[in-house]
């Protein structure tokens, strides 16, 4: 398989306004790939155009090879938690275990006991009486019981508080290095997405930004800082992300994959958060408007 998740010109519409258009984008098995953008992205529309919640408007979408949602069989590839963690107020823990059983032919009793035990749930106690941590921990285990292929989550830490988020992080890698998922997972947690992830996706306005291994791209990318000049004296090979000027100094976010031999440029390696706000930036700045994160000097 060469992709758990691969678009083509993907786009969805809600009466006039384009939720996502123009996406493509291909996500390679085996990784933890974070998904980073500003609110009204197109992040949420895409995860649930990839699990079936949603059909596209124009485009084409495939996970794991095939249709989203084609059939008990390809449902039960894709396990799914959604940012508001569904479940039934008025039933118990073990009631969602039972029900997860009864939906999930490939459902596995064995894991889902051992994971609520280690969370230290009651299975007695019923979801309104959990915290928004224990929720999100019950919706991650009915979504890994079901052992799928491919774990698809939405904004699952957006309501945590930070001992919660390091648990349900904790319990997920568990989970992804026991039964050797590939993980979907869609933050506005930077710092989190840098812990867990090793491929990052920016979307922005439902562009693609930039894509790849974390690793690499924290290689290829650099912080110039130097004597204010003329941008376009720049080699070829080095690609702007983002660009701030006083009078006298230039500091500039570039892409390369070669050597800065400028002696006049201080080089500085950057960080995940600095890299994703560089796109963001240059996402925003290029449809006429910049946002409070976008770094600009006086």
């Amino acid at each position: 398989m060469s992709a758990v998740l691969e678009t083509s010109a993907l786009a969805k519409r809600y009466g006039r306004r384009w939720a996502l258009s123009d996406c493509t984008l291909k996500i390679p098995p085996g990784h933890v790939v974070g998904l980073v953008g500003p609110n009204g992205a197109g992040k949420t529309t895409l995860l649930h155009l990839a699990v079936g919640l949603l059909a596209p408007t124009s485009g084409a979408i495939t996970v794991l090879g095939d249709r989203p949602a084609k059939g008990a069989t390809q449902l039960g590839r894709v396990g799914f938690v959604a940012q508001e963690t569904p479940l039934y107020a008025g039933l118990s823990v073990a009631d969602h275990l039972h029900f997860g059983a009864w939906l999930n032919p490939g459902w596995d009793e064995r894991l889902a006991q051992r994971r609520i035990e280690q969370i230290a749930l009651d299975p007695r106690q019923r979801v309104r009486e959990l915290s928004g941590g224990q929720r999100a921990q019950l919706a991650l285990t009915l979504a890994v019981a079901k052992r799928p292929e491919l774990l698809i989550l939405d904004e699952p830490l957006a309501s945590l508080d930070p001992l919660a988020r390091r648990e349900f992080l904790q319990n997920l890698m568990e989970s992804v290095a026991e039964h050797q998922l590939s993980v979907v997972l869609s933050s506005h947690l930077v710092s989190d997405l840098e812990r867990v992830c090793e491929y990052l996706i920016v979307l922005v306005s439902s562009h693609v930004q930039v894509a790849g291994e974390i690793e690499g791209l924290l290689a290829s990318h650099h912080r110039l800082t130097g004597p204010r000049r003329d941008l376009g004296t720049l080699p070829a090979s080095q690609e702007i992300i983002e660009a701030t000027h006083t009078d006298r100094q230039s500091t500039l976010i570039v892409r390369t994959d070669q050597p800065i031999l400028d002696p006049s440029w201080t080089v500085e390696q950057i960080g995940l958060e600095d890299l994703v706000l560089a796109y963001m930036g240059r996402a925003a700045s290029i449809r006429g408007s910049r946002p409070a994160f976008l770094r600009v000097q006086p």
